[in-house]
């Protein structure tokens, strides 16, 4: 009975969080500007995906500088439109991401609304009913873009609807599992950072500053490059070719998310508010 209260609570935090996206002008507006954006990439180089993939010249420059990475391998795709699209998406969703999710609770502590919200639930549900609303804002997006993928490729071949809806099933949850730990990054610094631009910021040290000095680590301490592994997105490079299945492309953003997820639970439950 308490766990079926304790995830009803958390439910109601995170369906806000939609709310406060789809139902606010200032929600209405971010979502304006992910429209966009991405009706620009839909509409130049997804649209013209026959053409480049088809381009002699493309797949000899793409053989010859990508093949390492396992890119010569989306040139056989049957809906180019997606190979073109996975190239984008892999690496500007989890980007989009970490700005979406930057204030899951920053505003409300400065607001001091947090303190009102846990009169009501635990610290432990806002953590996890802000992250599941901003991991639902994210997939909602996700979906939504590759359907309008699906639905351009349909419309310049209608015998490419079925192919493209089981490779768009399959990228989805690729894209999802990218998207995890980036979501749960921004949950641990909102755990302890009073605004969501200082948050951002945070990020962009804690990737730029951090990753240098683990390189820097790496030269004296044989074992150190390991490191890495505690930033999100690590293993993006080796998913983007979509090969071969390995279990640590799915493993690493999993444990990433349940560690900064844990992390933020810990931290918020001894945190001012």
């Amino acid at each position: 009975m308490l766990i079926q209260q304790s995830i009803s609570r958390a439910w109601c935090l995170a369906t806000f969080e939609m709310v406060r996206l789809f139902f606010t002008k200032r929600g209405l507006l971010a979502l304006a500007a992910f429209a966009t954006v991405w009706f620009v990439i839909l509409r130049y180089p997804v649209n013209s995906a026959v053409s480049i993939v088809s381009s002699e010249d493309f797949r000899q420059m793409a053989m010859q500088m990508f093949g390492v990475l396992g890119l010569s391998e989306l040139l056989t795709w049957k809906v180019p439109e997606l190979a073109i699209y996975w190239l984008v998406a892999l690496y500007s969703f989890p980007v989009f991401a970490l700005f979406a999710a930057s204030d899951q609770t920053c505003s409300d502590r400065t607001r001091g609304t947090l303190r009102f919200i846990t009169l009501r639930s635990t610290r432990n549900e806002v953590v996890f009913g802000r992250f599941i609303g901003q991991l639902l804002i994210v997939t909602a997006l996700i979906a939504l873009t590759l359907l309008a993928t699906v639905a351009m490729a349909t419309y310049r071949e209608s015998a490419l609807f079925l192919p493209g809806l089981s490779k768009a099933a399959l990228l989805f949850k690729e894209l999802v599992l990218a998207v995890l730990p980036f979501i749960a990054l921004m949950a641990f610094l909102n755990s302890f950072i009073r605004s969501s631009k200082l948050a951002i910021v945070m990020c962009v040290l804690f990737y730029g500053v951090g990753s240098a000095l683990i390189a820097i680590l790496s030269h004296y301490l044989p074992y150190s490059e390991y490191l890495f592994y505690i930033y999100p997105g690590f293993q993006l490079n080796d998913v983007i070719g979509q090969q071969s299945f390995s279990v640590s492309n799915y493993v690493t953003p999993l444990i990433q998310t349940v560690c900064y997820l844990a992390a933020a639970s810990y931290v918020m439950k001894r945190s001012a508010l």
